[in-house]
């Protein structure tokens, strides 16, 4: 993928303190790179971004109703929502903005868990884009795939 006037603008505002404190690059400076990385290891896996991001959105939207608590969701997770006051913006620039919550999963059958945000779920549904690494937020596809046990829609009928 080549870098367009649009994503050069992205990329100039994921650096630090731009629109976050940290950033959404880390070491990274080849936003296209990463995007291709990123969307090869979910083909790999079987799978789609869309697919991804609807699973995030289905285990926060169960934890939603827990106040700040963990609220168990069969089979086997634990899902605390926290909210915190604020917005923010795409760094991609697209209009409007996220709610500042913050999504834990516990896979208790995996003993593993991950923390995402309401951003980070359209991050993924509409640019394939998991935070560059090293930042503090990177969400490695197979590893939140593993964790929220993702699975291939069947597209057959």
């Amino acid at each position: 993928m080549k870098e367009t006037p649009q994503m050069r603008k992205a990329r100039e505002n994921m650096i630090p303190g731009r629109l976050s404190l940290p950033g959404f690059l880390g070491g990274e400076r080849d936003l296209p790179r990463l995007l291709d990385e990123d969307a090869e290891t979910v083909k790999r896996l079987g799978l789609t971004h869309a697919a991804i991001a609807d699973r995030m959105r289905e285990l926060r939207d169960a934890g939603a109703e827990g106040l700040g608590e963990f609220l168990s969701v069969p089979p086997h997770f634990e899902v605390r929502a926290d909210s915190v006051r604020g917005r923010i913006p795409c760094p991609f620039g697209e209009r409007g903005l996220y709610p500042k919550t913050s999504i834990t999963v516990r896979n208790l059958r995996t003993g593993r868990e991950v923390t995402y945000t309401d951003l980070h779920i359209h991050l993924v549904a509409a640019h394939g884009f998991y935070e560059g690494v090293g930042t503090p937020y990177r969400l490695e596809p197979a590893d939140l795939v593993s964790v929220l046990e993702v699975q291939p829609k069947d597209t057959t009928l």
